[in-house]
């Protein structure tokens, strides 16, 4: 388990700890800050291509191969931006680490195939809020790095776990037994990738680009068309990248639909609280910390993650996993709610951005459980290699409204959003929550027997009475 851990870790950690540096590496990399910004855009797009991508092959060629490789490309392009001396070089290496969005997919499916059914939620309810704590600890390790050393540790530090992760795996992780044989859908791939890409760039950019711009409009508008010519070709494909049929299920349709609300509430707060910790007190509201302190005062937060996920866990076994999900969703819009209301002092900002986080814990801990229990097994990569890609579109998109309400309310006198600004955000994030939470309640049960099976000598027997006794022995799941 703590090799899954660390595996899960270096990607999050790495998803959020470049945004405290991204002034420190437009004046080593002398270009400007709108130009580095490309170094999020980067990672953000590959990791999204390349998630569902690493979960169908590892289904097909086995899911601990698969996480070493993706653990290795990552920690590859870890080294290759953590050594560039300009900004095309960043860029690719952080378009390489991508491929770190391999792991959350083949970790799932590692604990699906490998775990006993009694530890099952609670391991994937904590591998999933480790996403979420890693956003919030990336922001404190961003910080004391750019604070106290330089930008590049931030990507040495990414490529040391992910090298000590890969190696672990190697030796201690059992090959998983369920393989599901095919060929890889490359015209699928290339779809996908063209239509996500579109979207992300266009949504990445808005702030800068204008959402009515041309380019914004443009490219969202290319990207949808691609996505639906994706569709199509799918459904008609023998061996599809993504099972359309297996997506269109209502429970995972509905999952997808909360974890993009979600998502986007999660990193609206990782936008609005630092922001407000780092305005200077001039400004009226701004607290004047530097990156370190606002990491710090979101730290509880993260710390509630890490408890919200196995409690999760345990809710999901207990009643099922839109519990855990919906109530995930009610307790962040409160806490959201609250910030909309009370955003003064230090104080009530840790306070209630610690509830969002737990709420937030809870839900992330829930998403991939509920897409586990709606598929069979030997679908398990892929299906939740789409969950993670929808997040990361949340995520995105939640980024990049909230950055533009406050962005729209900057005066020229003033040079600092309006605390007015942070309301709307806040009430904007609590909606969606809100309507998050909703959609979890509805959520219908899965129908489908959960035990996958094969067929030997013509009797078809449940894979989980054989080779999960070979994952239990030894009991490897270090």
């Amino acid at each position: 388990m703590a090799i899954l851990s660390v595996a899960a870790l270096a990607y999050s950690l790495a998803q959020t700890s470049v945004a405290p540096a991204l002034g420190d590496m437009a004046a080593s990399l002398h270009t400007s800050v709108d130009k580095v910004t490309w170094t999020m855009t980067g990672y953000l797009v590959s990791a999204a291509v390349l998630t569902p991508a690493f979960g169908r092959l590892g289904d097909m060629f086995g899911k601990r191969r698969l996480l070493v490789i993706s653990l290795a490309v990552f920690a590859i392009g870890g080294a290759v931006a953590a050594l560039g001396d300009s900004l095309a070089v960043v860029v690719a290496g952080r378009v390489v680490m991508g491929a770190g969005g391999g792991v959350f997919p083949l970790c799932f499916g590692i604990i699906r195939d490998e775990f006993p059914d009694q530890r099952r939620a609670s391991a994937v309810g904590l591998i999933s809020a480790t996403a979420g704590v890693g956003g919030g600890l990336g922001l404190l390790m961003g910080g004391l790095l750019v604070d106290h050393a330089s930008y590049h540790w931030i990507f040495w530090a990414g490529t040391a776990m992910a090298v000590a992760a890969a190696i672990a795996a190697e030796i201690l992780l059992p090959e998983s037994p369920v393989r599901t044989p095919g060929r890889v859908d490359i015209v699928g791939t290339v779809l996908l990738g063209v239509g996500i890409t579109a979207p992300l760039i266009a949504i990445s950019q808005a702030t800068s680009w204008g959402w009515t711009g041309g380019r914004t409009l443009g490219l969202i508008a290319v990207g949808l068309a691609v996505l639906v010519v994706f569709v199509l070709v799918e459904r008609r494909t023998t061996e599809p990248l993504v099972d359309m049929a297996v997506l269109g299920r209502p429970p995972v349709l509905m999952t997808n639909l909360s974890t993009l609300l979600i998502g986007s509430g999660m990193f609206g707060v990782f936008v609005l609280v630092p922001q407000l910790v780092e305005t200077p007190q001039l400004s009226g509201y701004g607290f004047g910390g530097d990156a370190t302190h606002a990491g710090l005062l979101m730290l509880p937060g993260g710390l509630a993650m890490l408890v919200a996920g196995p409690l999760s866990g345990v809710l999901t076994k207990r009643f099922s996993g839109k519990v855990p999900m919906a109530l995930g969703g009610l307790v962040a819009a409160v806490g959201m709610g609250l910030l909309a209301l009370q955003h003064g002092s230090q104080g009530t900002v840790l306070a209630y951005t610690t509830v969002v986080f737990a709420g937030i814990g809870l839900a992330f801990a829930a998403m991939p459980n509920l897409i586990v229990d709606a598929v069979e097994a030997a679908k398990t990569g892929e299906a939740t290699g789409v969950n993670a890609l929808v997040r990361s579109v949340g995520s995105s998109l939640g980024t990049q409204v909230i950055a533009s309400i406050l962005a729209n309310s900057v005066t020229a006198p003033s040079r600092f959003p309006t605390e007015n600004s942070y309301t709307v955000s806040f009430v904007v994030s609590t909606v969606g929550a809100l309507v998050a939470a909703v959609v979890a309640v509805l959520i219908p049960r899965a129908r489908h027997d959960r035990a996958p099976v094969r067929k030997a000598a013509g009797v078809t027997v449940p894979l989980s009475t054989t080779p999960r006794a070979v994952g239990k022995q030894g009991n490897r799941h270090t």
